[in-house]
């Protein structure tokens, strides 16, 4: 309740160390630094009882140092406080890492595009349609005369010449099939009637 200073903290950052800066609020004049080279470290501890409350190292330059305690009013600044720490000091690991990769590429973790044992991929792949003619869904054929069954025309386009149905007397006959006589069970023209007889005989020569 009565500090023995009040003021500004801030956080800034030369290269890879972090500096906490206490400044005055309304001046911005530098009251006290402190140097973190490491996070956590000893430069910031935090207490055991509350989560607002720190113990930091400060230096004046010239080799001296101190330890005090810095408390904030608000949770939210506390928390805020520890995030910058670990946010600037995970970019320091990440630095250092890829400097090292750059170095011996070797060194660096080996992609394994292999499948684990027991793992399965599933394909999704649009629009796609079974081909004709395939088990379980036939297409049906229509069929010609004399119960012939002709392969449909090509898409788009009239059939071509040898392929085109010619008027036949008799339905043509494939091999291995023979013609019966179904099939050869066609309309006859209708015969013509025939003359009726002449049961009357000729009369002309008849008398009365």
């Amino acid at each position: 309740e009565q500090p023995a200073w009040s003021g500004r903290l801030r956080i800034t950052a030369k290269g890879k160390v972090a500096f906490i800066k206490l400044e005055d609020k309304t001046s911005g004049e530098l009251f006290a630094q402190a140097p973190v080279e490491q996070f956590p470290g000893i430069a910031v501890e935090s207490v055991t009882d509350s989560s607002r409350y720190f113990v930091i190292r400060i230096e004046d330059g010239n080799g001296r140092r101190a330890f005090i305690g810095v408390g904030f009013v608000d949770r939210g600044d506390a928390f805020d406080f520890n995030v910058a720490l670990q946010d600037h000091f995970k970019w320091v690991r990440q630095q250092s890492e890829l400097a090292r990769q750059a170095e011996d590429p070797q060194q660096g973790p080996k992609l394994d595009l292999g499948f684990k044992e027991g793992q399965t991929i599933k394909l999704n792949i649009a629009n796609m349609k079974k081909k004709e003619g395939t088990a379980g869904n036939p297409r049906p054929r229509p069929a010609g005369p004399g119960g012939l069954s002709l392969l449909p025309p090509p898409p788009g386009g009239k059939p071509p010449a040898a392929e085109r149905p010619t008027s036949l007397s008799v339905p043509a006959q494939l091999p291995g099939t023979p013609i019966t006589d179904a099939l050869l069970a066609w309309p006859q023209p209708a015969a013509a009637p025939a003359a009726a007889a002449d049961i009357w005989g000729d009369f002309a020569a008849a008398s009365g």
